[in-house]
């Protein structure tokens, strides 16, 4: 049992950390680097995503199979989301003198992600 967790995680936590990785370079691609785009971006969706999944698996669908929680919420969101590399960037902001970017990013992130998960949640609650 706790090889087949290790595995669901791994798996999970590879894709996630791809799926991370890929998005950061189609955003500094198409939106430049001038602020931490791909950061935010995956912040919200990993938000919108957790609220979701937890959701899901919570109710009727999937409530019966940890190894679905273990995968993805433990494994892909966890590589996926970033909130130490949301804090870092952050504070590069604020030192290169880029306040508002730094408020910016730190204030959006935290209301839209709480808006994200708040979705999320409520997406599947109605179903």
């Amino acid at each position: 049992m706790v090889l087949k967790k290790i595995l669901l995680i791994a798996i999970g936590g590879s894709l996630g950390a791809n799926a991370r990785y890929w998005l950061g370079v189609l955003a500094k691609h198409y939106l430049g680097d001038e602020f931490p785009y791909a950061t935010f971006i995956v912040n919200i969706t990993g938000s919108f995503l957790l609220g979701l999944f937890l959701t899901l698996i919570s109710t009727r669908y999937l409530s019966t199979n940890q190894g679905y929680q273990w995968a993805i919420s433990i494994g892909f969101l966890g590589s996926y989301t970033t909130f130490s590399t949301f804090e870092y960037e952050t504070m590069m902001l604020a030192e290169t003198g880029n306040y508002l970017g730094a408020l910016m990013n730190a204030g959006l992130s935290i209301f839209v992600g709480l808006i994200a998960v708040w979705l999320g949640v409520r997406i599947f609650s109605i179903l």
